[in-house]
């Protein structure tokens, strides 16, 4: 049975090509190229793919970004489709399933909702699920950033806090628009914020994410 990981990745695949290299995406200052070649480098130059949290190595990041910038659009997707290589971290299914689910889920969204004609993805529970339980893992790393206490809950009741401090903001959505939300992507997320207006309004300008 495929992983959430190999279907998301196959997925992101296709609305890159779909869109085209030229396309706009949810990340500020990329195109779907930039996307493209980002999604290659992490999984298999991990020498530079460290510069993203380590600023020693930003420089290095952005050469060897560069370097996969130059090389065919049609090359970068099939490098995402098959995969890194059998050396890689990467290539191992837990390691691959834990890594990547949520990563690969969240850049397909970057790719389909900067498109004028996106339409809303109904995921079935199982995957809702899966991603409910990496939110409730990250939640604190993802929300440390966040000027108020904020907490994350499912139309069903289900609570995780993401960053403890007052006022409190409480974001309601599906566990895959909560996803989007608390990794930076406020303003695209299908979600209600209840809590004080001036709360809500520091935390839909906040830099959530890693």
């Amino acid at each position: 049975m495929s992983t959430h990981a190999k279907r998301e990745r196959l997925l992101l695949a296709d609305l890159l090509e779909a869109a085209g290299p030229e396309a706009p995406t949810l990340c500020e200052g990329w195109l779907t190229r930039d996307l493209a070649a980002h999604v290659v480098v992490r999984e298999r130059r991990p020498d530079a793919a460290g510069g993203t949290l380590i600023p020693a190595l930003r420089t290095r990041l952005e050469r060897v970004q560069s370097e996969y910038l130059g090389k065919p659009y049609e090359e970068l997707l099939q490098l995402i489709r098959t995969g890194p290589p059998k050396m890689s971290p990467f290539g191992l299914k837990q390691f691959d399933e834990a890594a990547n689910t949520t990563e690969f889920y969240i850049h397909a969204e970057d790719v389909r909702r900067a498109q004028p004609d996106w339409t809303a993805r109904d995921l079935d529970t199982v995957f809702a699920d899966s991603l409910w339980s990496r939110l409730e893992r990250t939640a604190r790393l993802m929300g440390r950033k966040s000027p108020v206490g904020l907490v994350l809950r499912r139309p069903d009741g289900r609570t995780a806090v993401a960053h403890r401090g007052a006022p409190v903001v409480t974001v309601t959505g599906e566990p895959g628009e909560l996803t989007l939300f608390l990794s930076g992507r406020q303003s695209s997320a299908d979600v209600s914020l209840d809590g004080d207006k001036e709360a809500v309004a520091k935390v839909m300008d906040a830099k959530l994410g890693i």
